[in-house]
């Protein structure tokens, strides 16, 4: 676990040196003093983080060196006398960042698994920094001139193709990033760049705040009536620790639509936990829709500035869609027939309130908990009967190890000398087909206070040839944890989420190639969902179903019939999950549409939102987007802005790939290594269209996503 006070020896610091520069050595020196182990590389199997003896108080001491150390680096790159070679330019600023990389991977991932107030607080200060200090780089005219040059002759540098590509993607950074604009001009982006990064994290720290204290109380135990004695259990505990013993409590989710919402038979209670649900951050300490208008105005006056019309212009341009159009194009391909879709199953759930003796019109607080007993009536299908057979661990080692291993011929040993940063978290090793360690692999699997909404993979160390370095990696889920003394069971959704988070986990760690700038998932934004989506469906193939999907007591294997009822009934309720997705990236698109002209007070966000959802066609009102913008954090906290279509983007590749795999043969070696060797394994160094054409013998269609989704 993550300590707060425990010093480290100065023997283990020197102990962890590694010979260097004369002014890395002084550096090593000053870290061995000290006692930071952040300041050293690790001494654990690939450098695995030494979570047993890391401190809060490391981190900003370890990026700051860090912060130091790198732009000392870039330095002495761009005033170095000789001409620029690929050696000494690009090859010297792939080797830098040692220590900036190590302490900043693993403080960013506690971020947001992991946070506290003095995280959160270091986390504020240090965004404006790391925003200066990516700009100190990408803005350095030295640095540029020698960089610009070697794309000039790249034809005649006798360069590799990775080589070739790392050229070319690092010349594309520093234009994005303005390296060609007058020094005024980057004097503008460095403010805008500045006033982005701190608004971002205002955003997520409000919403992390969120999730951490808002909470919905009801008075007694009736109007929790449908929950399992355990979640009745659980929401008294909560209620008793946040402050309102004697009554019940239930925490928000990450989307709109909360999980308990198919349960809960009080109308009342589900009307209050969907609205405590949708108009988060709209009012109170915690409000973020004053800073939506602020953050969209300053994302187009940056767009504009290095050339671009908007926003979602300038996000895409380096993106698989290349274009905002191309993303229109799919998405208002694809809503006549979700929205049609939809339609059909409201009139099925309203309907079903009907049948129940009730007169009421279906509201958004209404629709999961009616697809449920839709699912019931027409498919005899129980949710909850289900999740029976899905105990948590058999669905780990069971069905999502079990197929990897039948896929690529990999295997898990778990690895309980490692540390970790919550006695929750499981740590394994991965050794390859011929029994080769290839990695460490890391499994946060559950919800707990101090760690944002969602799911995601990330890494403490990067594969890469040229440093020496394995991959450790890790995946980090929200499923909701058993109370004390009940078996630990898992959703289907979760489910499906454990084997597409792993999917993310085999793009890090099956990832073979030279540079670290273009290893494992830093591929173009909307296609980085692709190696993990396809990964989804093989949760329900029959062969591993029958080796995970076992009664947690009586170990029964699940039984065909009602396998075949879940398949049926999974495919109602596409149309609400197909058109809340939708409607979401189609609002992130719209919020990045506009130019520079547009005026922070001329944008409220309730009628934004109104407008863009009419616009696009997909203004449901009983099927609200999956993020309104008040807790849209993939847009607005960053990493995702303009790029939340990619999901589906990602999805038109996923469903393609795995009805080829389908096609020959299914659950084969020959088709894992295959997906290996072209889309694992290559991570950057190769356009992810022209690989997948080297794995599939032409470009993805839609057709086999519509499929999926049961859309006709």
């Amino acid at each position: 676990m993550l300590k707060k006070s425990l010093a480290l020896s100065i023997a283990l610091a020197l102990s962890a040196c590694s010979p260097q520069t004369p002014e890395t050595q002084q550096i090593h020196a000053e870290q061995a003093h000290s006692g930071n182990p952040l300041l050293s590389k690790s001494p654990l199997q690939y450098q695995a983080p030494q979570f047993d003896i890391i401190e809060e108080s490391h981190f900003k001491e370890a990026i700051e060196a860090g912060i130091s150390q790198n732009l000392k680096e870039i330095a002495t790159i761009a005033n170095n006398p000789q001409a620029a070679t690929f050696a000494n330019t690009i090859e010297a600023m792939e080797a830098s960042g040692e220590l900036l990389e190590r302490a900043t991977n693993v403080f960013y991932n506690l971020t947001s698994s992991m946070s506290t107030e003095g995280i959160r607080a270091l986390q504020a200060e240090l965004a404006p920094k790391m925003s200066a200090f990516n700009d100190d780089i990408y803005l350095n005219k030295k640095l540029f001139d020698r960089v610009d040059s070697l794309l000039k002759q790249i034809n005649d540098l006798n360069l590799t193709s990775e080589q070739a590509r790392l050229l070319e993607i690092t010349h594309q950074s520093f234009v994005r990033a303005g390296a060609q604009l007058t020094d005024e001009q980057k004097q503008v982006v460095r403010d805008l760049n500045k006033q982005i990064a701190e608004l971002q994290n205002d955003f997520s720290q409000k919403l992390l705040g969120i999730l951490n204290e808002e909470v919905v109380v009801v008075a007694d135990a009736a109007a929790l009536d449908g929950l399992s004695s355990g979640e009745i259990a659980a929401a008294r505990e909560l209620a008793e620790d946040t402050g309102h013993a004697g009554k019940y409590a239930i925490k928000l989710s990450n989307t709109t639509r909360h999980p308990m919402l198919t349960k809960l038979n009080n109308r009342n209670t589900r009307e209050q936990l969907w609205t405590a649900s949708a108009y988060r951050g709209t009012t109170g300490k915690y409000k973020t829709t004053d800073i939506i208008p602020k953050l969209t105005t300053l994302r187009a006056q940056k767009a504009e500035l290095l050339g671009y019309n908007n926003w979602a212009e300038y996000r895409l341009q380096a993106a698989s869609a290349k274009k905002p159009e191309a993303v229109l194009e799919m998405f208002a391909s694809m809503v006549p027939a979700v929205v049609n879709n939809t339609k059909k199953e409201l009139t099925a759930i309203q309907n079903s309130i009907e049948a129940s003796g009730q007169s009421f019109t279906a509201q958004p607080w209404d629709w999961e908990y009616y697809a449920a007993k839709v699912k019931q009536q027409k498919y005899a299908f129980d949710e909850a009967e289900l999740q029976q057979y899905f105990e948590f661990k058999s669905v780990l080692e069971n069905g999502v190890f079990f197929t990897m291993e039948k896929l690529f011929g990999i295997t898990f040993k778990a690895r309980t000398d490692l540390p970790v940063y919550q006695p929750d978290v499981l740590a394994y090793e991965v050794f390859d087909q011929d029994g080769q360690s290839i990695a460490l692999f890391y499994g946060d699997y559950f919800a707990r206070e101090g760690k944002r909404g969602g799911a995601w993979m990330s890494a403490f160390v990067r594969q890469s040839a040229m440093k020496g370095t394995k991959p450790v990696i890790v995946n980090v889920l929200n499923i909701p944890k058993a109370a004390a003394g009940q078996p630990q069971l898992v959703s289907l959704d979760n489910v499906g989420t454990m084997f597409h988070e792993m999917g993310h986990a085999l793009h890090g760690m099956f990832s073979d190639v030279y540079y670290p700038s273009l290893a494992g998932t830093a591929v173009a934004r909307d296609v980085v969902e692709f190696p993990s989506t396809v990964q989804e469906d093989w949760a329900l193939n029959p062969m591993i179903l029958a080796n995970y999907a076992k009664h947690h007591e009586t170990g029964e294997v699940i039984p065909q019939e009602l396998l075949n009822k879940a398949l049926e009934a999974n495919k109602f309720n596409q149309g609400f999950d197909t058109l809340e997705y939708m409607s979401a990236a189609m609002l992130d698109q719209q919020w990045h549409a506009f130019g520079a002209e547009m005026k922070v007070e001329d944008l409220q966000v309730a009628k934004f939102e109104s407008a863009a959802l009419k616009l696009h066609g997909v203004d449901v009102d009983v099927v609200p987007p999956r993020y309104k913008s008040a807790y849209f954090s993939h847009t607005f906290a960053g990493g995702y802005s303009a790029s939340y279509y990619a999901y589906l983007w990602s999805e038109v590749f996923a469903a393609d790939a795995f009805k080829h795999m389908q096609n020959n043969g299914g659950l084969t070696r020959e088709n894992g290594d295959r997906f290996r060797k072209h889309i694992l394994s290559v991570g950057n160094t190769i356009d992810m269209l022209e690989t997948y054409k080297n794995f599939r013998g032409q470009e993805p269609t839609t057709q086999a996503l519509l499929e999926r989704r049961g859309i006709k």
